[in-house]
């Protein structure tokens, strides 16, 4: 594999470079004095934004963009071999790395390199972890799979021993990094085109934890099935954490890390008493919706702690943090609506933040649905129809392909005829323009519509809010 010497800066090409992860890393490098170039399926903000920076995007992926002096190549895990781009680099024998082994070398760089994975909360949990280091005055570097709006972006370059990273399982990108701390949130059953099933996926996040070294530390969520024969064998240090607030806990079980007396607002955002290794703390207050929320934020205030972060810079920081661009994200008023956006797209996140806005004041709760991944669809049909029907009315657009063909046996109208199993008011419209109109005519002053995937449904509520 090619060794990329981060002392001495080369000529380096991404294709893809239009992604949020790898738009961020390209400009990461470009700061470092490489010469970073890129290309992408075509033009957005973030490639603007680049071309702004003074790097050479190309738009269209041909070979004609491969270059003799590159140096070496990075590709994300959505370029096929058929790519022609791709095809070139080969061609010329150039050195080519994925993503994550660019990320796993550059982790090396770092004595406290801190991962946070899960099959949920990721972005939610690196942020709220970030802002806790930066009102620290802690100078990490941060790479989030969103835009936070404390580091104007989704990549920070600090200049401290801290590298603080969100780590993806999809394809088991995260078994190519090399973390002294980790977080595992939760793993649960998502990406069955890639893996065979939930235990195949628990079996990836053990090969994760056990990266760790020896001195490292694993923050795990202390309700996670069979924990116990999960972390057995690790040989780094586990701290867990989790609720124990009789009426919010799932079991008796103790953690190292602790939230009890639980309290949420009329807008549904909790505080609670944190315990640290069996010791009153402090009380915490969140200013982001849900229960699901408050357990992101403990094992960001454990690993704080662990590095001996003073708790009221991490009181401050998680009562000043707000979700991320598409988590719970505050679009906008109109007519008297309320018009949030959310990325949820796997039914466990669509139950979590439906109840949380369940407790948002409001008449009727609308949610406009993009499901996302014609496989996730098809493995998790039923579950959406339960999880969706916490909502008073539904509204589907077609599903968001992604990376995936349409196989042609999977479609929102099968989810249309489940939800109305299940006697629910549901509407399903082809075309964004259909659901912007209708929904126009039909919600009412006071009601809470929420645009819901990780597909670009968002542009439904901004188109009526005229943004």
């Amino acid at each position: 594999m090619y060794k990329i010497d981060f002392d001495t800066p080369c000529r380096i090409h991404f294709i893809g470079i239009g992604g949020i992860s790898m738009s961020g890393f390209a400009e990461y490098l470009h700061t470092l004095g490489f010469r970073v170039s890129g290309s992408d399926s075509h033009q957005s903000k973030i490639t603007d934004h680049l071309t702004e920076l003074g790097i050479e995007v190309f738009i269209g992926q041909r070979a004609s963009n491969i270059s003799s002096d590159i140096n070496v190549v990075v590709f994300t895990a959505a370029i096929h071999e058929d790519n022609e781009e791709y095809q070139e680099v080969i061609r010329r024998n150039i050195p080519m790395l994925n993503r994550a082994q660019m990320i796993g070398q550059l982790m090396l760089n770092f004595d406290d390199a801190i991962a946070v994975s899960g099959t949920h909360g990721k972005t939610t949990t690196t942020s709220m972890l970030s802002l806790i280091f930066l009102e620290a005055a802690a100078d990490p570097t941060i790479s989030v799979g969103g835009i936070l709006d404390a580091i104007g972006g989704n990549i920070r370059m600090g200049k401290s021993e801290h590298f603080i990273i969100e780590a993806c399982e999809y394809t088991n990108t995260f078994l190519e990094f090399n973390p002294k701390r980790s977080i595992i949130l939760n793993i649960d059953a998502d990406h069955l085109d890639f893996f065979k099933d939930l235990e195949d996926i628990r079996n990836s996040f053990h090969l994760f934890a056990s990266r760790l070294p020896k001195d490292g530390q694993l923050f795990i969520n202390g309700e996670i099935d069979r924990l116990d024969e999960f972390t057995k064998d690790l040989e780094c240090k586990v701290l867990t954490y989790g609720i124990i607030d009789p009426a919010y806990a799932s079991s008796d079980r103790t953690y190292d890390i602790a939230a009890d007396k639980i309290e949420f607002n009329d807008q549904s955002m909790g505080s609670y008493d944190l315990y640290y290794k069996g010791k009153y703390i402090d009380r915490i207050t969140l200013n982001v919706i849900g229960l699901h929320n408050l357990s992101n934020s403990m094992p960001a205030i454990g690993v704080a702690l662990e590095l001996g972060l003073p708790i009221e810079k991490i009181k401050s920081a998680l009562f000043a943090f707000r979700n991320s661009k598409r988590r719970f994200e505050y679009k906008g008023q109109i007519g008297g609506v309320t018009v949030i956006d959310d990325y949820a797209h796997h039914p466990t996140e669509v139950e979590a933040t439906l109840k949380a806005a369940q407790n948002y004041p409001h008449k009727t709760l609308w949610c406009v649905f993009q499901p996302h991944t014609y496989t996730r669809m098809k493995n998790h049909l039923k579950e959406f129809a339960s999880t969706l029907s916490l909502a008073d009315k539904i509204v589907l657009a077609d599903i968001y392909a992604a990376r995936e063909k349409d196989p042609g046996d999977i479609s929102s109208k099968d989810l249309v005829r489940e939800l109305e199993k299940l006697g629910k008011e549901v509407y399903y419209f082809p075309c964004f323009d259909e659901i912007e109109n209708f929904l126009l005519q039909n919600c009412m002053n006071g009601d809470l519509l929420i645009t819901m995937g990780a597909g670009d449904i968002v542009s439904v509520g901004e188109n009526l809010l005229g943004l």
